[in-house]
């Protein structure tokens, strides 16, 4: 009488998950190739690294509102600082080209009882601007 032996599929699932690997490497690389050649990844513009700071004060009777810029690593591309308290309701600049620890103040009676939304906003040499601070005083 013969024996039939039973035959052992030894294949895994290995060659299948080893194509679908490739292949998606292949796509990845595809598409990191593509974004360099049609320039989609030249857009990205960096942030500039420049501060100030605002602080309620009291100038003699007056109640005021001190922005002071810092300056920073990018200074020397600072073009003009701009403040803008309370969505809009005061709006003004630093006078001329602005320099290190030089500080504008604002009357701050403009939000009687609660804090100003102070947003100070730097414009560069090279088109761009950035908001350098936001910020409640």
């Amino acid at each position: 009488m013969k024996q039939f032996a039973q035959e052992k599929n030894e294949e895994a699932v290995s060659p299948v998950i080893g194509v679908i690997l490739m292949v998606a490497i292949t796509v990845i690389l595809a598409a990191v190739i593509a974004a360099f050649v049609f320039g989609m990844a030249g857009n990205m513009s960096s942030s500039k690294s420049v501060a100030a700071t605002a602080a309620h004060t009291v100038d003699g009777d007056k109640q005021v509102i001190s922005v002071t810029y810092q300056g920073g690593r990018d200074a020397g591309l600072v073009e003009n600082v701009s403040v803008n308290v309370n969505d809009g309701k005061v709006k003004t600049t630093f006078p001329g080209n602005v320099s290190v620890g030089d500080s504008l103040k604002i009357n701050s009676s403009v939000n009687t009882g609660n804090k100003n939304h102070v947003v100070v906003t730097a414009s560069f040499t090279d088109g761009g601007s950035q908001v350098i601070l936001d910020t409640y005083v």
